[in-house]
């Protein structure tokens, strides 16, 4: 990719979507009255350096400076929170996950008010997360640009060095802009699914405590007898340690994406076919169920045809579930326009 192409892109990274389009072929028009299809990079490089930092060109085109900061320190700034904060939430997430498997729960705890507890805990520590990675960032970019007495306003990228044209080779950006809104990969998306695998991962570890039978003796819900059979449950551990970490995996390459394209849909149908071919190997364990809760089955129902009614049905939607998001993720591929790729003329 020439380096005129990089910078264009650089640019409208930094503008909202309504104006990417007309900057786009503005910022085009200007390139091709300097440079051609046979121009050098030698060439590229003076004329990219005339025009300065991409920061300032997107300032140009939004008619708006960013002064929050100050201009030389808020690209800085803006790109280190896009860095740091999904990683720290995270890493939130993988701590909460870690305590709730170590910690457990109480065996007078139900279903419903461990996971009450658990979602209330989640949100709590990233809500925390967030605000004091924002705080800490800001408070330490605020005091580089208070410390910084240069009087220059050119705008520092992550290294502290001063932007030239060779930045833009290092530059690993989005390979498309102006895409339609069905190509986007949805944040709520990605934290969504992070949440679920906390959920369900706690809960895994914690079957034999919450998932059962529970009585009313007149002072509350007790636990009586667990569903699972705990110790064949937990000897799949090794799936489940792999389900977890494809689907961390695929929430980072999501996230770091942005966009849906083929190798991403293509990741992503592994995924979920894994955890669907996962779940089969668990649920089929002739040996998974209780044996108390069995005979229970067998006392009240005169068998376990029922919970295997519930399992398979459990499987089928699974199934239906994971091909449609399959086709989605290739649905939304699909959406992507062609990069471009032919330098300006």
């Amino acid at each position: 990719m020439k380096l005129s192409e990089r910078y264009i892109r650089q640019v409208l990274e930094r503008l909202p979507q309504d104006k990417r389009q007309e900057a786009e072929k503005d910022l085009r028009s200007k390139l091709s009255e300097r440079l051609t299809a046979d121009s050098s990079e030698s060439e590229e490089r003076a004329v990219l350096q005339e025009f300065g930092h991409p920061a300032l060109m997107a300032e140009h085109y939004g008619k708006v400076r960013r002064y929050l900061i100050g201009p030389r320190y808020f690209d800085l700034y803006v790109r280190l929170l896009r860095l740091v904060i999904p990683l720290a939430v995270l890493i939130t997430l993988i701590v909460v996950t870690i305590v709730g498997i170590i910690s457990g729960v109480g065996q007078d705890e139900t279903l419903v008010s461990v996971l009450v507890s658990l979602i209330g805990n989640i949100i709590g520590a990233i809500f925390n997360t967030i605000m004091q990675t924002l705080f800490w960032v800001t408070l330490v970019v605020a005091v580089m640009d208070w410390a910084d007495k240069s009087g220059v306003e050119t705008p520092l990228g992550l290294t502290m060095e001063e932007w030239t044209p060779d930045d833009l080779k290092e530059w690993g950006g989005q390979e498309a802009l102006l895409e339609p809104v069905e190509a986007k990969v949805a944040k709520s998306q990605v934290f969504g699914s992070l949440i679920w695998m906390v959920i369900w991962t706690t809960v895994y570890f914690n079957a034999d405590k919450v998932l059962g039978i529970y009585t009313d003796d007149g002072e509350g819900l007790r636990f009586q007898m667990a569903v699972f059979n705990q110790d064949v449950l937990v000897s799949y551990w090794p799936f489940i340690a792999l389900v977890i970490v494809l689907e961390l995996s695929l929430a980072i390459w999501q996230w770091r994406a942005g966009y849906w394209n083929y190798r991403l849909a293509t990741f992503n149908a592994a995924v979920q076919t894994v955890s669907v071919l996962v779940f089969i190997l668990i649920f089929t364990n002739s040996q998974l169920l209780n044996p108390e809760f069995r005979q229970f089955l067998t006392e009240t129902f005169g068998g376990t045809n029922a919970l295997t009614w519930i399992f398979s049905a459990i499987l089928v939607m699974m199934i239906f579930g994971t091909l449609s998001d399959v086709i989605q993720g290739y649905r939304r591929a699909g959406k992507r326009r062609q990069p471009v790729e032919t330098p300006p003329h």
